[in-house]
């Protein structure tokens, strides 16, 4: 995944950094992919217990990030980037995050998520990801007029 990866939860925040992704990978002409990472997991007195992936949550994880995009496209009335890929996958969003880090040049996520832990760790994906990213990193505050 070359180019420019956006991390998309669904989120207000989610939104605000996809929109900003949109925009620079158009200006740069660079291709975007917006990636969404399904966590299908719950707190265990052991650890984490991880329950069989349900396709239909990708499904409408790639129909929701594929709205989102064409909203975010019509905001930037036409000018968008050279292509757009929305891919959705299961797993734990920092750590997805920061292995598609290993093959692109920048990597923007939103400043804060609609993960299980939001509210005890308000941040957290952002905050891995800025620490361990393979490429440069760009965090979106949420209250930015995109």
């Amino acid at each position: 995944m070359s180019g420019i990866i956006v991390g998309f939860d669904g989120s207000s925040h989610a939104q605000v950094a996809l929109e900003w992704a949109m925009r620079e990978a158009s200006i740069h002409d660079e291709p975007l992919t917006v990636l969404v990472v399904e966590q299908i997991a719950a707190a265990g007195l052991q650890g984490m217990l991880v329950f069989p992936a349900d396709d239909t949550f990708l499904i409408d994880a790639r129909v929701s990030a594929r709205e989102a995009v064409a909203k975010a496209a019509a905001q930037l009335g036409g000018r968008v980037p050279p292509s757009v890929t929305v891919q959705a996958i299961f797993g734990m969003p920092a750590a997805a995050l920061i292995e598609a880090s290993k093959d692109a040049d920048l990597l923007v996520v939103g400043s804060r998520g609609v993960g299980s832990f939001t509210r005890l760790l308000p941040g957290s994906v952002s905050s891995q990801v800025i620490h361990h990213a393979y490429c440069p990193v760009v965090v979106v505050p949420a209250d930015r007029n995109a």
